[in-house]
């Protein structure tokens, strides 16, 4: 390792305010290598540069290229949806309290639609005749009519079932 002395360091200066690069300078020094001039440099407090250095090669300037041609026709940016059935207004939900207060005596048939708060001891439940969760006029309150997951347009289910093919 080269110690930096006086004439070593003024030789740094005039170099780096030459606008000589710090791998050009390590050469012309010898014994030390670009990070350490730029250590010495940032420690000396050489900010400024008389000239940009020179690059080792000259860099190829390519002509600009010429603008693309727009199309006559835009094309739509986005896919739209094919738009969706009008829903039919939902069906008023009975009013009052529910019919069962205790969820152990829900039948298979009866809406299990909770009214109230869980916490208060009037809450309670639906109950009227359901063919699925909830009875007529709570499915359109609880069921937002759209796409259901189907497992044959899932990506990865896809590429499992593919597999086993």
């Amino acid at each position: 390792m080269t110690s930096w002395s006086e004439p070593r360091i003024t030789t740094l200066r005039t170099l780096w305010l030459d606008g000589l690069s710090a791998s050009q300078i390590a050469k012309q020094l010898g014994g030390v290598t670009r990070n350490a001039v730029i250590g010495k440099v940032h420690r000396l407090g050489l900010g400024g540069r008389g000239a940009p250095s020179a690059p080792g090669r000259p860099s190829r300037v390519s002509p600009p290229r010429p603008a693309r041609p727009r199309r006559a026709a835009a094309r739509p940016s986005r896919v739209m949806a094919p738009p969706r059935p009008p829903v039919a207004a939902p069906a008023s939900a009975p009013e009052g309290p529910g019919l069962v207060t205790d969820m152990a005596r829900l039948g298979v048939h009866a809406c299990k639609w909770p009214i109230g708060d869980p916490k208060s001891p009037d809450f309670s439940f639906c109950g009227r005749h359901a063919d699925g969760r909830y009875c007529t006029a709570h499915e359109t309150q609880g069921v937002r009519p759209g796409t259901a997951w189907r497992a044959d347009r899932d990506p990865v289910v896809r590429r499992a079932l593919a597999g086993l093919i």
